[in-house]
């Protein structure tokens, strides 16, 4: 069973950046993988999504609040998923998972904390 760990989680101002990584202890070659993000009081929602298709070809997903804002990314070298977050507004403030897509219960890690605040 592959084990997530997430980090690269901070406080940044308004308008910063921050890259976080999530490394797997297994390979992710084949899998779906995603980025949820927790804030509080609310449910976990879906950020964005890195999707298998075929050989090396991966096909990237964001909701709609985030496009254009970050990027996920992978290298399956180094069994790491990462999300690149650019011009980042106070709502991004959240808990921030990796996991499959869909998600898979034994697969949550602890999350990265990113507060974005002046």
């Amino acid at each position: 069973q592959v084990q997530l760990v997430e980090s690269g989680g901070g406080l940044v101002q308004p308008g910063g950046s921050l890259r976080l990584s999530c490394a797997a202890s297994g390979s992710i070659f084949r899998y779906d993988m995603a980025w949820y993000r927790q804030a509080p009081g609310r449910q976990r929602e879906l950020v964005a999504e890195h999707n298998y298709l075929a050989s090396i070809i991966y096909e990237a997903r964001y909701v709609y609040s985030v496009k254009g804002r970050f990027t996920i990314s992978r290298d399956n070298a180094k069994n790491t998923v990462y999300l690149q977050m650019d011009s980042l507004k106070p709502e991004d403030t959240a808990v921030y998972y990796c996991n499959r897509q869909p998600p898979q219960s034994d697969f949550w890690g602890q999350g990265t904390q990113v507060t974005v605040s002046s």
